[in-house]
């Protein structure tokens, strides 16, 4: 794959599921296995390929840039300091476009995220498929699925099976229901169209688009994945 690939890590949130873990440091800082969860994601993004890694910091933003200034790879990451307030997800990347370079595609990975998926496969799906954005989802159990047709895989929709809400007027009857593992491919053309908000959600963002654009479940129920960012689910694993 001959594409400049820009790695974008999520790790400006509050971390209030990861509470009381959180109260005096980042959850990017939280340590699993003798490694904070930031190099864990730094480490797969790097492993991938990327050229550069943005990481947004919000939540003890002195900490956060100590630990990036010391990482290995400190010259390829870039920091996207929102610390006046947080963008959310759509929001954050917008806000760091500045740092997007000549970059084709953005890999985007949540920094609560602990999984052995083969991020290159990902991305060479993306580019074969010739999508504007690749979601990895899983069939997992969950309150909130994104809703894809049978056969293309193309995102048609969103529903909280909790409160019944549904995005989508054009549903199909046997659409897949799949639930997003904070794991994402965006072409840069596609990702300059997020409006230019203060603060906006990626999903909405993608289900606003989803009629128009070509936006991809890429589903990888055979790789491991967890998503560590609730304390009780997090407790166990602590080192």
């Amino acid at each position: 794959m001959e594409k400049r690939v820009t790695g974008f890590l999520f790790a400006a949130g509050l971390g209030t599921r990861l509470f009381p873990l959180t109260a005096t440091r980042p959850k990017a800082l939280v340590r699993y296995q003798g490694k904070t969860l930031l190099d864990n994601a730094l480490d797969k993004l790097f492993s991938a390929g990327v050229e550069e890694v943005i990481v947004n910091i919000h939540h003890f933003p002195d900490m956060m840039m100590e630990a990036l200034r010391a990482h290995p790879e400190a010259r390829r990451i870039r920091i996207s300091d929102e610390r006046a307030y947080l963008r959310d997800t759509a929001g954050g990347l917008k806000f760091a476009e500045p740092f997007w370079g000549k970059s084709d595609l953005l890999l985007l990975y949540n920094v609560d995220i602990l999984s052995n998926i083969d991020l290159c496969r990902l991305l060479d799906y993306h580019v074969e498929h010739h999508a504007d954005a690749t979601l990895a989802v899983r069939n997992r159990t969950t309150a909130r699925y994104f809703l894809f047709e049978k056969g293309n895989h193309q995102l048609c929709g969103w529903r909280n099976v909790k409160t019944g809400e549904q995005i989508g007027n054009r549903v199909p009857d046997d659409a897949d229901m799949l639930a997003f593992s904070g794991i994402h491919v965006l072409s840069t053309d596609f990702a300059r169209t997020i409006p230019s908000v203060e603060k906006n959600s990626v999903t909405g963002f993608y289900l606003s688009a989803a009629d128009s654009h070509r936006i991809l479940g890429y589903q990888h129920d055979d790789d491991e994945w967890q998503d560590v960012g609730k304390f009780s689910e997090f407790r166990n694993w602590l080192s």
